[in-house]
């Protein structure tokens, strides 16, 4: 379930929450002051989802999903079984047989379709929650610093898409102090892995990473 394996997307409410956010105090810093606009990139949801209280609610997520992708994983193997057992055995069995088994397989094909399609639903659902709780802890933190900092305008480069940005050099961007500052607001440690369990691989990106369970 590869859903399950990727991270996540952050909730359109919240980018729109931080662009308008960063616009505001554009328009006004540039009607009270005619000091040089200072612009700073950051990628919002690899920051949220780096932060140690955002890494704690992926894992677990992460690991309440785990019984659900072993079990969509065992129903794989079924489907691969059936197939391979009716290409082989296919032109020596009856034409009864063979349309029986043929039906059987569309049927647990069906099923592991809907199963997945369900649980990739309900995980994005759970990580869209997540984002939008972290995400509503990070405005302040960013416009705290954003403050502090002299900037005027700060852009979220998680989607390139939605923002897109050819060109911005790394001195520009704040993605690590945000996640630093939001930190400094109290311990949220990653919860320990269970003994024997694989390590879980996080790789947050502004494209929508593989989502499927």
């Amino acid at each position: 379930m590869s859903g399950i394996t990727k991270t996540l997307t952050l909730a359109s409410s919240f980018v729109l929450a931080a662009s308008t956010l960063a616009l505001g105090q554009a328009t006004g810093a540039g009607a009270a002051s005619s000091t040089p606009t200072k612009v700073g990139v950051a990628g919002i949801e690899p920051a949220i989802a780096n932060t140690n209280e955002g890494k704690k609610e992926i894992d677990a997520l992460q690991q309440k999903f785990a019984p659900k992708q072993t079990e969509l994983k065992a129903l794989n193997d079924e489907v691969e079984t059936l197939k391979k057992q009716l290409a082989a055995q296919g032109d020596k069995l009856s034409e009864e047989e063979r349309t029986n088994r043929v039906r059987a397989l569309e049927t647990k094909q069906k099923t592991l379709e809907r199963n997945a399609e369900d649980a990739e639903n309900e995980f994005q659902r759970a990580m869209q929650e997540v984002f939008n709780r972290l995400g509503s802890k990070m405005l302040p933190v960013l416009d705290k610093y954003a403050l502090a900092h002299g900037y005027t305008v700060i852009l979220d480069v998680s989607n390139q898409q939605a923002t897109p940005v050819l060109w911005a050099s790394q001195t520009t961007n704040i993605t690590k102090d945000l996640i630093d500052a939001y930190n400094a607001l109290g311990p949220a440690a990653p919860a320990p892995k269970p003994a024997g369990s694989g390590a879980a691989a996080n790789k947050p990106s502004g494209a929508a990473a593989n989502r499927k369970p």
